[in-house]
């Protein structure tokens, strides 16, 4: 036999109160006296009453839910996002509402802003790589939502919150140079996704800064086995390289697995990753990398969306780019020597690879 929920009458009578009572106490009033609020919330607990948001919103209460729309969760850093967002959203009493799509597929992310309004969603954060014009037209043909951007150019001229690539790049070529570094790989996210252009650029930049270019590069597709596919092609072409910048920590995981096939790291050659996800400590050697505090960027674009819809303090509903910083552990060290032979090694990566595409 199916259970029936329970209704606010059911906590009205459980807690002593009127149905009007009850209400007050879920929208928050604070006219209600602290004891009586006590008894309501303990039989909203006792009944395992959930209110009915729908309901709420036809009856023309503010809607209190968001949106967000993203890429796969699979990948380490989207997935920490969304569970930042979600957490920060929770805590400010809202709801968020998950719509996954595939960042090349723009009639999908207009499918998912539709389905999002059907269920009277006021503002929505876009996880999404983004042209610059993408992004104006999806503002453009959906002006009953505030739309915020996590992965569009800074100059893109549309509601953001970012993280600046400038600091933690710098900050990676840095360390390796005064460590003794000259000679560097880049292995880059897809071409298609705006960070990871950002990413690249300022690695270079900060190359150029001394003088110096990357001896090999590489693009791979965020996951590890692409970090490992393509650490065996540059280790096959043999390039001459003590160093690695690798643009997330997923893909670090596999060039550290395909270099220490023969190789050891950080004594032959040093790795530095992106975005310092929770498990990059834990890697074998830890992972030095650059931090992306997720936790902030969930609070700040909450906030600044409810902000935006009028929520909040009318200064947080600006764009903001957030700092990014190098955070050293040990996978980073003065390069040796001597130039370890790595022909060996290639012949037997190569083989590992070719077994992973079967």
């Amino acid at each position: 036999m199916k259970h029936k929920n329970a209704t606010l009458d059911d906590v009205a009578r459980h807690a002593g109160v009127s149905y009007q009572t009850v209400s007050r106490v879920l929208n928050g009033s604070a006219r209600v006296a602290d004891a009586t609020r006590a008894r309501v919330d303990e039989a909203i607990r006792t009944l395992n009453y959930v209110p009915n948001r729908m309901a709420q919103q036809l009856a023309g209460k503010r809607g209190c839910t968001l949106g967000l729309i993203t890429a796969s969760l699979g990948f380490h850093a989207p997935s920490q996002i969304a569970s930042a967002i979600k957490g920060v959203a929770g805590q400010r009493g809202f709801t968020v509402l998950i719509a996954m799509t595939e960042p090349q597929h723009e009639t999908g992310l207009q499918d998912a802003l539709n389905e999002l309004k059907a269920q009277r969603v006021e503002g929505v954060i876009i996880n999404l790589p983004l042209a610059a014009q993408s992004a104006a037209a999806v503002v453009a043909d959906n002006p009953e939502l505030a739309c915020l951007f996590l992965d569009v150019l800074p100059d893109a001229g549309v509601f953001h919150v970012m993280f600046n690539p400038a600091d933690g790049t710098r900050a990676s070529v840095d360390h390796l140079y005064h460590l003794g570094h000259r000679h560097f790989a880049l292995l880059a996210g897809p071409q298609d996704s705006v960070s990871a252009r950002l990413r690249l650029d300022s690695w270079q930049r900060a190359l150029a800064a001394y003088q110096l270019h990357p001896v090999a590069s590489a693009q791979g597709d965020w996951s590890a086995a692409s970090g490992f596919r393509c650490m065996a092609t540059m280790l096959k072409a043999q390039a001459a390289f003590s160093a690695v910048l690798v643009a997330n920590d997923q893909m670090s995981l596999g060039v550290i697995s395909a270099l220490q096939q023969q190789l050891a790291v950080p004594e032959h050659v040093s790795v530095i990753g992106y975005d310092d996800t929770e498990d990059s400590a834990y890697f074998l050697p830890a992972l030095t990398t650059v931090s992306q505090d997720f936790n902030r960027l969930g609070q700040e674009a909450v906030n600044r969306l409810m902000a935006r819809l009028g929520q909040g303090e009318g200064a947080e509903g600006q764009s903001i780019m957030l700092p990014t910083h190098l955070v050293t552990r040990y996978s980073t060290a003065a390069p040796p020597d001597g130039k370890p032979s790595l022909s060996l090694l290639a012949d037997e990566l190569q083989r590992i690879a070719a077994s992973l595409r079967r």
